[in-house]
């Protein structure tokens, strides 16, 4: 005890607690040159870490941090990653991450978002009116109403969504942008004889057990005291009910108490406190059942101080009685835990604010790139003039063209052979008449470096390999796994002949057949075993033989459910059934895919569809024509095919890419690369060469 403020009073420096109420509650204050965050925790766990500490002073980190899983706020709410848990606990500072309670479920057709847990310290109040602003400022898209529907069963505030929302990157923007999302920073900052002190958990209880057992101790002396002092009470009523006549008489005859009090204390040997107690001892005691509760209540208090006396002389008692009482607590108000933990932190990055939805990648031949949404284009019939798809000047025009995802990752190949990493959601989206991005801007081009090939990658897990084709005919393949550590230079992927350029490249499994076209109506079918897989950047082996002034335009993946495309400049083309192409040698010359004259122009496409796909082709002048595969006629290898696209003077195909007819069939379409994947995967790897960089002979010979 120390005196008060004004030292009119003595009040306690410390009030004994039965269980750690510092951890238990948390504690937040500042003072000068300091300041405390001791985040609250569940009355059962923490008094189960006290227990275990007791039973073994010892006991491991690994073992305390089981015990005590995390703080455990009143509001609850779920701790994202345990990491910053381990740090506050082993070194007495750390940060949390702390998210509201949010499901995300469908009411009357709609999507809504119900809230049902906030962060600790969060204002319902301040939080919805935040809310409410970043949708009125439109910060925050996809919302069309906000209400608060808490009562006393709990809080509910609903978030209703649009029918075009998506739940998920809605819910992520009001993680990023409100206080659905919090950051806790604890301090566990605490006097420790005065003195203030950063403490870890196991020193916070070390502490609360030295201040239990005090405690415990001081109440084992104070009952002791109080009970040989009771002892010594009965002691002497004991005697005075052995003599009760001769103490009678002595009191009769006595002028004074004081003189009654010597006169026991002397005649009978007793204290001065005991001569008190028979003089004040009221006569009904003397009945022989007062009798019996004097002797039974002296036997008890014998017993009752032996026990202390044990408890003070064994530090082991103390300890089994500590761990007791916090047992009862724990029985009588211990209670589940309100706040989750998950184990592994979820940052909010670009993607978690970004719907994963397909959409069309244009590229110009002036390096200008875009994305836009698929569903931008209208639906024309064979032979329309088109919509205008690209706002390029008149010296550039659209060369690339294909359909990605915003959540992966495309591989941008060069016509320099090598391979450049670029997320489709860093590409800017632009309108359909816009101009787009430079790509120098995404992507480190060197000087006359262009890009000829996009591969959309998901997962570089992917059992298949990349096939890379030359515009001389040289082919290679290489496990997908090889590009999947992205380097912002780019990496060389195959080594080219000096003339040559990449002109494209596709995914394959070791099952399927490979077929190259040529700008003069040539095609070449082999199986992909027919060459083996090499380590990245090597040269390859030649594919096809090439005549005079010819050059490979495309190469696609064989499959039996799809027809062969080829389209001229001109804006000729044709689809053909795979079975007409027989499988020949790999660097062969092949057989003939479409008879190119003047009138067709040369063949500038060639690539693989279904019916139930569409078309997007492109012009040089930037119009854009969106067609269906089936309205394109299925007839002979050798032929000249019908007219796809009609086109002004002076204008010509630069691009063409595949989609389906509706969003929803895109799943199927996506669904489909994974049953490739996992055909692959069954098929096992590729045989493989050794290491990166081999240097296999483009000029091989073609196989017999």
């Amino acid at each position: 005890f120390i005196p008060n403020y004004d030292e009119s009073l003595q009040e306690p420096t410390v009030l004994p607690s039965a269980f750690p109420n510092l951890l238990v509650n948390g504690s937040t204050g500042i003072a000068v040159g300091m300041a405390t965050n001791v985040p609250p925790h569940n009355l059962r766990e923490i008094i189960n870490a006290c227990i275990a500490m007791i039973d073994n002073p010892a006991l491991p980190d690994t073992d305390l941090l089981s015990l005590v899983s995390g703080p455990d706020f009143p509001t609850g709410g779920i701790i994202h990653g345990r990491a910053g848990i381990r740090e506050a606990y082993l070194t007495g500072r750390g940060r949390l991450v702390v998210r509201a309670r949010a499901e995300i479920e469908e009411h009357n057709g709609r999507n809504r978002i119900v809230i049902t847990e906030i962060p600790y310290q969060v204002n319902k109040t301040t939080l919805l009116e935040k809310m409410a602003s970043l949708v009125r400022d439109k910060e925050v898209e996809g919302i069309s109403d906000l209400r608060d529907e808490s009562d006393r069963h709990g809080m509910s505030v609903i978030v209703e969504l649009k029918r075009d929302a998506f739940p998920e990157v809605v819910l992520n923007s009001l993680y990023k942008h409100t206080q659905l999302q919090e950051t806790f920073g604890i301090h566990n900052l605490a006097l420790v004889k005065g003195q203030p002190k950063t403490l870890t958990l196991r020193e916070m209880i070390a502490h609360f057990l030295d201040h239990r057992h005090e405690v415990v101790e001081r109440r084992a002396q104070f009952d002791l005291n109080k009970a040989e002092e009771r002892a010594h009470i009965l002691e002497g009523l004991r005697i005075a009910l052995d003599h009760i006549d001769a103490i009678v008489q002595l009191i009769r005859q006595s002028p004074d108490p004081a003189t009654a009090k010597r006169g026991l204390m002397e005649k009978f040997g007793l204290s001065e406190r005991q001569a008190e107690a028979i003089l004040e001892m009221r006569l009904q005691r003397l009945t022989g059942l007062e009798r019996d509760k004097i002797e039974n209540e002296y036997q008890e208090l014998i017993k009752t101080i032996a026990d202390l006396r044990d408890i003070l002389a064994r530090r082991e008692r103390r300890m089994e009685i500590i761990s007791k009482e916090l047992r009862d607590i724990s029985e009588k108000y211990g209670d589940e835990r309100r706040t989750a933990i998950q184990d592994h932190a979820d940052d909010i990055d670009a993607l978690d604010l970004i719907p994963n939805e397909p959409m069309v990648i244009t590229v110009s031949h002036g390096s200008y790139i875009k994305r836009i949404g698929t569903d931008a284009y209208k639906l024309q019939g064979r032979g329309g003039k088109g919509i205008s798809g690209a706002g390029l000047k008149d010296e550039d025009f659209v060369e690339h063209l294909f359909i990605a995802w915003t959540h992966g990752y495309i591989l941008v190949f060069t016509n320099l052979g090598r391979c450049h990493w670029l997320r489709v959601h860093e590409i800017p989206e632009a309108a359909r008449t816009a101009k787009g991005k430079a790509l120098i801007n995404l992507v480190q081009l060197q000087p006359e470096e262009t890009v000829s090939a996009f591969v959309p990658v998901r997962d570089f897990e992917d059992a298949r390999s990349l096939v890379l084709a030359t515009e001389r005919g040289v082919i290679n393949k290489m496990a997908l796994k090889a590009f999947s550590r992205p380097r912002a230079g780019g990496i060389n992927a195959i080594t080219l002949d000096e003339g040559d350029r990449l002109i494209c490249v596709s995914l394959a499994s070791e099952s399927d057949d490979v077929m190259i076209g040529t700008r003069l109506g040539q095609a070449n079918r082999f199986p992909m075993s027919k060459f083996r897989q090499t380590g990245r950047g090597a040269r390859g082996v030649r594919g096809i033989t090439l005549e005079e002034g010819d050059a490979v335009i495309g190469m696609i993946i064989v499959e039996s459910s799809i027809s062969v495309l080829t389209i001229t400049e001109n804006g000729s083309g044709k689809r053909s059934d795979p079975a007409e192409y027989r499988i020949t040698n790999r660097g062969g010359k092949g057989v003939r895919n479409f008879k190119v004259t003047e009138k067709t122009g040369n063949a500038i496409c060639l690539a693989s569809v279904r019916d139930d796909q569409e078309l997007l082709i492109i012009t040089r002048q930037g119009s854009i024509i969106r067609v269906e595969v089936s309205e394109i006629s299925v007839i002979g290898r050798d032929t000249q095919g019908v007219r796809v696209i009609r086109l002004d003077e002076g204008d010509a195909v630069t691009g063409v890419a595949l989609v389906e007819k509706e969003d929803a069939d895109l799943d199927k379409l996506e669904a489909a690369e994974g049953e490739k994947a996992r055909l692959a995967a069954e098929a096992g790897p590729a045989e493989t060469s050794d290491g990166e960089g081999d240097d296999e002979v483009a000029e091989d010979e073609p196989e017999g």
